[in-house]
């Protein structure tokens, strides 16, 4: 059923996108830690929005290629439920972190085409969960964030041994089609949810939510 579908709104970045999206149901609740991103948060203000997260939603610390000293501290002051690497981590890095930081880790993979999906596999052994997202063009700054998507078909009913996370360029307007041209169960959505990067959009929030539910709010 579509009301099944777990949403999460990464790079929340003040008090009132928190509670918006907290409102609106989502399930997970993204945290950057990423100073080249504009949703970039320092550790003292990721903790005092994850302080106002309810219990039952996860709260995701994003990192990019991260050394163990600043997961070490983000995680000291910051109460996360799950680390989502979203760099180059090896998949020997990802089961590394795993095993010292005990958190359940979602490992990101870039996609562009057919030969991208042999890595999800890989990752898929040493994770514990998946985000599938648009890989960045060679000149980005910013792995994810971007606001591109890529060919939904290419994963179109595709299984994995672990749970999975469609992301991507995901918006109200499409977020629907790409559920329904992937059957993914869980979607990501960071820029399609806002008014300038990094400003998300209580209203925008409220309408993915809905449309990714299959809702019809106006």
């Amino acid at each position: 059923m579509a009301s099944d579908i777990r949403v999460k709104i990464c790079g929340l970045t003040d008090a009132p996108s928190v509670a918006a999206a907290v409102s609106a149901g989502a399930a997970y609740l993204g945290f950057v830690f990423f100073p080249k991103s504009p949703r970039n948060l320092d550790i003292e203000t990721a903790r005092a929005l994850a302080a106002d997260v309810p219990p039952g939603l996860a709260k995701v610390a994003l990192t990019v290629d991260a050394e163990d000293a600043m997961l070490a501290a983000i995680l000291e002051r910051v109460p996360i439920d799950m680390l989502q690497l979203h760099g180059h981590e090896t998949p020997g890095r990802v089961a590394g972190i795993r095993a010292r930081f005990g958190l359940p880790v979602m490992k990101a993979v870039g996609v562009a085409d057919e030969a991208d999906l042999a890595q999800i596999t890989d990752y898929a052994r040493v994770a514990d969960q998946l985000l599938v997202d648009a890989k960045p063009p060679r000149d980005a700054v910013l792995p994810g964030g971007n606001g591109l998507s890529f060919d939904w078909r290419l994963i179109a009913n595709r299984r994995w041994p672990v749970p999975w996370m469609l992301a991507g360029g995901l918006t109200p307007d499409n977020v629907a089609e790409a559920i329904r041209l992937t059957g993914a169960r869980q979607v990501d959505v960071s820029s399609g949810v806002e008014t300038a990067p990094g400003a998300k959009d209580a209203a925008l929030i409220e309408r993915f939510i809905a449309a990714a539910r299959r809702e019809d709010v106006q």
